[in-house]
């Protein structure tokens, strides 16, 4: 039903199921890369980029790009990209593994090739490579706040928008896990849908009953909607907004029901100084928003030599 591994690792890679993650490789790439990388030149370039288009045709350069602080690089297949799309004579010579930790100052990469592909695909490039890592840095903050625990970190929808595989990617680099990717893969039967459904068990029984081969999640706000969605056959729950207590009860009455033990996942409000405590109640998964939703892109600087 779903694959993980355990936290921290610093390569992870991607697998099928609402949840993947694979610590013998680097996550495989989004099939929707190209495209993303298109869309991108398509709203910067546009018709064409009047500023390079200054500099003669025939003149090449070299680049340098380096960090102005600490990360986890990410995104160096969408960089590439970037350069292959407006003009495969850019030749980069990465310095840096993707999923590496570096330094600040360290020296990510070398490009060489015609001066105005450089210029042009600096912006679009730059805003992939910094904003992965930023993603992949947080990631790998979180992450090592629940060492020593058999609890992972799970991602959510909460996206950049159109970025949304490009930072699930970013997500297995930093050492978290992926949630479902979107609507189509997974069932999260949520507060909405419990009162449009009419009870917990209608709609997990609806969801059984849709034919789709994927897990039924249920949120729930209470011991009580957690026994309800157990009676139900739920395959996992998400408890919404528990208390670290709480959390401990759910566990227990999760490993006494008749239909659990199922994967526990806990959510809501936390932040870096509540998650040890919630990890060690015996949760199987956190989900946190902030992961993807409030990432910071890691300082990045491409210069001329």
């Amino acid at each position: 039903m779903w694959e993980g591994s355990a936290p921290g690792a610093r390569k992870p890679g991607g697998g099928p199921g609402f949840f993947s993650k694979d610590v013998t490789s680097m996550p495989a790439l989004p099939d929707d890369l190209t495209q993303t990388v298109a869309r991108a030149l398509e709203e910067d370039i546009g018709t064409g980029d009047l500023t390079a288009a200054l500099v003669p045709a025939e003149r090449n350069a070299r680049a340098t790009v380096i960090t102005r602080e600490p990360a986890v690089v990410c995104g160096r297949p969408w960089f590439d990209e970037v350069f292959r799309q407006i003009d495969p004579r850019v030749g980069v010579e990465w310095h840096v593994d993707e999923g590496d930790f570096v330094g600040a100052g360290a020296l990510l990469c070398r490009l060489a090739g015609p001066a105005r592909a450089l210029l042009t695909g600096e912006r679009a490039a730059l805003n992939f490579l910094q904003t992965l890592s930023g993603t992949a840095t947080t990631v790998h903050h979180w992450v090592g706040l629940v060492q020593g625990t058999n609890c992972r970190l799970l991602d959510t929808r909460k996206t950049l928008p159109g970025l949304r595989t490009a930072q699930k990617y970013a997500v297995r680099c930093g050492g978290g896990t992926n949630h479902r990717t979107g609507l189509h893969d997974g069932i999260l039967i949520k507060e909405n849908h419990i009162l449009a459904a009419g009870s917990i068990a209608a709609a997990v029984v609806a969801a059984r009953g849709a034919g789709t081969a994927v897990p039924v999640e249920v949120e729930v706000e209470t011991l009580d909607e957690l026994r309800q969605a157990l009676d139900a056959g739920a395959d996992m729950a998400l408890l919404d907004e528990f208390s670290p207590d709480d959390l401990r009860v759910a566990v227990a009455v999760n490993a006494g029901h008749p239909n659990g033990p199922i994967k526990l996942e806990a959510s809501g409000s936390v932040t870096t100084d509540s998650l040890p405590a919630i990890a060690a109640t015996g949760v199987d998964f956190v989900s946190i928003g902030a992961l993807t939703k409030h990432v910071r892109s890691i300082d990045l600087s491409m210069r001329f030599e």
